[in-house]
């Protein structure tokens, strides 16, 4: 029989829990390490629908990325949100774990997956950790240099779809050979990546200010911002496969296509032809 025990032992061998920024919170939320994990969900966000989704394919562990009780709690009664998932989960006999900015830094890790989504070979870490192999982000090579505009067409092809989409902001016909990618926000490291000498940058959640300040340096790489979910979607895949490996093919593990990102609709702003805002 494998177990909840089983499945976190793999889990924390790919991605160690010292890696983990000290804020952070990972590891096992709920659940008995001694009880059964023979069907395992693999998602980014613990949230009412993949718990649903859990339910309703019989899984009795979840592994997802995002933590559940990030800051810190004194109860968790089951009339608030994340209160009622924890009560959920335990009726349902459903372990929680978290694997988040040590899957982050790992080697393999959340950006590795990214990377390779994007049909990028991977050369190293972003932000390397002082071991130099593991770190924040990855820096990797398409096979052959392509116009932006073409790569941006790239990364809306490899990543799941969401309302927001894909934004990009650079040069359509620069050509990009050399990327760097950090999955989930990462405008604390566009000026890792300019001095990294890449071409451009994919990552998420970039603000208006730090994105407009990059952008005027000469030489910065072009801007491609994805949405959260949709830049750490493509680890669920790699932690799915590292759990089948470890676990022998004694459990049937899932990955969750469940559409978690927040956003859920876009109104585009009227065209301009003058140049001016209108409305």
């Amino acid at each position: 029989m494998t177990t909840v025990a089983d499945a976190v032992a793999a889990l924390e061998a790919a991605y160690p829990p010292a890696l983990a920024e000290s804020w952070d919170a990972v590891g096992l939320v709920c659940g008995d390490p001694a009880e059964p994990a023979d069907r395992i969900l693999v998602c980014v966000d613990p949230v009412e629908s993949t718990v649903d989704e859990a339910v309703d394919v019989g899984a009795l562990l979840i592994v997802a990325h995002h933590p559940l009780l990030l800051k810190g709690v004194h109860g968790v009664p089951a009339d608030t949100a994340k209160g009622a998932l924890v009560h959920r989960m335990i009726r349902n006999g459903i372990a929680l774990f978290c694997a988040h900015t040590n899957a982050d830094a790992a080697d393999p890790g959340v950006s590795d997956a990214l990377a390779a989504a994007l049909g990028l070979t991977v050369t190293g870490p972003l932000d390397a950790n002082p071991d130099g192999r593991t770190g924040i982000g990855r820096i990797g090579e398409l096979p052959e240099p392509e116009p932006f505009a073409r790569f941006v067409d790239r990364v809306a092809a490899a990543l799941p779809g969401t309302e927001g989409g894909v934004r990009a902001a650079g040069d359509p016909d620069r050509p990009i050979r050399r990327v760097a990618v950090s999955g989930g926000a990462g405008d604390s490291y566009l000026a890792t990546a300019t001095a990294a000498g890449v071409d451009a940058f994919v990552t998420a959640d970039l603000r208006h200010h730090p994105a407009a300040e990059h952008l005027a340096r000469p030489g910065a790489p072009a801007l491609v911002d994805v949405a959260h979910w949709a830049s750490e979607w493509p680890w669920c895949a790699q932690a799915a496969e590292i759990l089948r490996a470890a676990l022998g093919g004694t459990v049937i593990v899932d990955v969750s296509h469940r559409r978690t990102d927040p956003w859920t609709t876009q109104a585009a702003g009227a065209p301009s032809r003058t140049g001016r805002f209108t409305g």
